[in-house]
């Protein structure tokens, strides 16, 4: 259970980290999110001491090579603070030079340029704020007055203690603040009159304590010369946070005088003593003023008794003792016996707070509470498969983690917890806080058959079963007779690598199709009927400009010979067919849908002979590779076969070859438009040739400049050929064809 408590801990941890990371340009490296986990002092932490080293703790090891005195600083206000940095894997510490000042503001700084070991940066500078300890600074008045004791730094809120101790021939005052000149005390002073300054008496007793806080303090120790003729009376706490005393001062001979102690909280007064001696047991002590006195006045803290204790379990007290001491600080530990928890304490204590620290201030009773922890019990099973429990056991207590794991039956599979769980985890983590009944589901795992077959071979099954749980993976080997080669699979699978692996995931027959050795390899030519005839064939027009070279026929149909432009037409005595002028632009006969017969029939067949041929190449799919390079088959070599995208096609300025032999094959089924960029070549290698490559475009096709193209295009739309390009085939567009100073060779 404390293991699945600790690995949920880290696993939120991580979550945090990582969904701390900034994510706008930053480029993310391994690791989690650098930053700032803890500094020392914390922010706006108070009462720092000045001879504090500033440090700051990271989620990683910090980069050496970026922490130093730019990238980890500290200021006063607007003042930087002169110091040197040093680091340890993920510590930073900054050291001042000198002491900082007491009770001021002070600025840090770690800079978001400082990196850890894997290259990450922090999103923002960290940026922190820490305040200095008060200062108590003591002073005598007259300096040869006497001395002063118990000044210097101390927490905000802690209790301060400082002590004025008259020399020979001076007796004390009082202790006063913001002023040099003071007011004397009721018993130097009985008339109540203030220093003409307007000094403000803070305590009439050498002994002065005071709780500190937030500001700064001057505090001057005020003494009198004792007048000739009488006699000083010098007063003092043992100890000197005991309590406090009045009654101090030079007085006349013979006078009656009555010194007073008074125990500050915590202590009680016990004695006046005189030279070691005691003189009184009472606070308040009265006597006749026969020579100069020191008295002391002794007080003794107070002792508290701590009874700690509960039933199902202990309570042990830390430090271990009868009695305490006024204001110390006792550390309770509750600990529940088996089958218990700690809920809270009483008495005079509450809470639930464990360890508990107890300020003695009185006689404490203070009692730990514990409950009982509910047990429960857990039964798992399953139809067709068992169940494990760990811990396997009668009962849990409540919060206990349980890991259950269910384990199927031969030919069945896990499929889902019921009863008191749901879902499909397993193992599976069950929090007891109830009795449970929970129910692993199993399922018959389905079967399915493989058929596969072939003429002029054989296909070999591995493993060769009946059946096949779903999942399996069969891998089919196919060897072809003699005299024959293996082509394709088609059926239930396609392609035609060999061996093929076969997911099972439904009944399957497939066939392995075989061809003869040696016959051409690819989905074979296209019939293209009347349209063979043509070099350029179009059903809307054909233009040119720029001096172009077509070698064979061109014709349009249904479209008149008005689509025909740029050929300078020159009409045969026939009326059946026009030369181009000058002859050089077209080698063969110009034909068109207006001319004499046979003419208009003649070109409307070949018109729809052009049309069968696209549908026909389109609706090709034995052995198809479809989406080859997403769509770019720049630089590729392309081996014979039947080639489909359902985007446009590109080839870029690299081109790409055909590979295979004179009588291979090649038909490329193109989605939309098909882009040759400026300068692309379509090479053929091997032998290939153009008259045997079909590029079948559903959106208009375009020859950019200087191409090198090979093969016939079928286009339900455009076919557009640019400046310089050169092409081996058949332009074959069921919309129009445009040419720009091109040469277009029959295949």
């Amino acid at each position: 259970m404390k293991m699945t408590k600790l690995l949920t801990t880290f696993l939120i941890i991580l979550v945090v980290l990582f969904a701390g990371c900034r994510k706008d340009d930053y480029v993310e490296k391994i690791g989690v999110c650098f930053r700032v986990i803890a500094t020392d002092p914390m922010n706006v932490e108070r009462s720092v001491p000045y001879a504090q080293i500033v440090s700051a703790t990271f989620n990683a090891k910090v980069d050496p090579t970026t922490m130093d005195e730019s990238s980890f600083t500290l200021h006063q206000g607007s003042t930087l603070i002169v110091g040197s940095v040093s680091y340890t894997d993920s510590t930073a510490k900054f050291t001042p030079s000198a002491p900082l000042l007491p009770l001021t503001e002070y600025t840090g700084t770690i800079k978001s340029t400082v990196k850890n070991t894997w290259g990450n940066g922090m999103q923002a500078d960290y940026v922190w704020t820490f305040t200095t300890m008060p200062q108590i600074i003591l002073a005598a008045n007259p300096i040869i007055g006497g001395t002063v004791s118990g000044g210097g730094a101390f927490a905000e809120g802690a209790t301060v203690t400082v002590t004025a101790t008259p020399l020979a021939g001076y007796t004390f005052v009082n202790w006063t603040e913001n002023g040099s000149v003071v007011s004397l005390s009721p018993s130097m002073n009985p008339n109540g009159m203030n220093a003409p300054n307007g000094a403000t008496e803070v305590s009439a007793s050498s002994s002065y304590q005071f709780v500190m806080g937030s500001v700064n303090r001057t505090i001057t120790a005020n003494f009198a010369v004792v007048v000739l003729g009488n006699y000083a009376i010098n007063l003092s706490s043992s100890p000197a946070a005991g309590g406090t005393t009045l009654g101090g001062g030079s007085f006349v001979e013979n006078s009656l005088k009555t010194v007073t102690a008074t125990a500050n909280t915590g202590y009680t007064f016990v004695n006046w003593t005189d030279n070691g001696v005691q003189v009184s047991t009472n606070s308040s002590f009265s006597f006749t003023l026969l020579g100069n006195k020191t008295l002391v006045a002794h007080f003794l803290i107070n002792t508290y008794t701590m009874t700690a204790s509960g039933v199902n379990g202990t309570v042990a007290k830390s430090p271990n003792q009868t009695t305490f001491d006024y204001g110390s600080v006792v550390m309770l530990t509750a600990s529940p016996a088996l089958g218990y928890s700690f809920t809270s304490w009483s008495g005079d204590a509450s809470g639930s707070v464990n360890p508990l620290n107890v300020t003695m201030n009185a006689n404490k009773v203070i009692t730990a509470n514990f409950t009982l922890i509910p047990t429960y019990t857990l039964t798992a099973s399953g139809l067709n498969g068992s169940v494990v429990k760990n811990p396997s056991q009668a009962t849990y207590l409540s919060g206990d983690v349980v890991s259950l794991t269910a384990t199927p039956a031969v030919g069945y599979t896990f499929t889902s917890w019921s009863g008191d769980a749901t879902g499909s985890v397993n193992p599976l983590n069950v929090t007891m806080n109830a009795n449970k009944v929970i129910t692993a589901n199993f399922t018959l795992i389905p079967t399915y058959t493989l058929t596969a077959s072939g003429v002029n071979g054989t296909v070999a099954k591995n493993p060769n079963s009946v059946s096949y749980n779903t999942g399996a993976v069969v891998v089919l080997t196919a060897t072809p007779a003699v005299g024959y080669t293996f082509d394709s699979w088609s059926g239930d699978a396609t392609g035609s690598v060999n061996p093929l692996n076969v997911t099972m995931n439904a009944n399957k027959v497939i066939t392995a199709n075989f061809v003869l050795a040696g016959a051409p390899a690819g989905p074979g030519n296209l019939d293209l009927g009347g349209a063979a005839l043509y070099t350029v064939l179009s059903k809307t027009g054909i233009s040119t400009t720029g001096i172009t070279s077509i070698t064979g026929n061109i014709g349009v149909s249904p479209n008149s010979a008005t689509g025909i432009t740029g050929f300078g037409l020159i009409m045969d005595p026939s009326n059946q067919f026009s030369k181009s002028s000058p002859s050089t632009l077209v080698s063969g006969n110009v034909y068109a849908a207006d001319y004499a017969v046979p003419t208009p029939a003649n070109i409307s067949t070949a018109v729809s002979d052009m049309e069968t041929a696209f549908t026909t190449g389109n609706g090709k799919t034995l052995s198809v590779i479809t989406e080859l390079g997403a769509g770019d088959i720049t630089g590729m070599t392309l081996a014979p076969g039947l080639y489909k995208w359902g985007t446009g096609l590109l080839i870029s300025a690299s081109g790409v070859t055909l590979s295979g032999a004179a009588n291979d094959t090649w038909i490329f089924q193109i989605g939309q438009g098909m882009t040759v960029a400026d300068g692309a070549h379509i090479i053929l290698a091997g032998g290939a040739q153009a008259k045997n490559i079909y590029w079948i475009t559903a959106s208009d096709a375009v020859i950019g400049s200087t191409v090198h193209f090979n093969g016939n295009i079928l286009s339900m739309t455009l076919v557009s050929v640019n400046t310089g390009s050169t092409v081996t085939g058949r332009l074959l567009g069921q919309t129009a064809v445009t040419l720009n100073a091109a040469t277009v060779v029959l295949p």
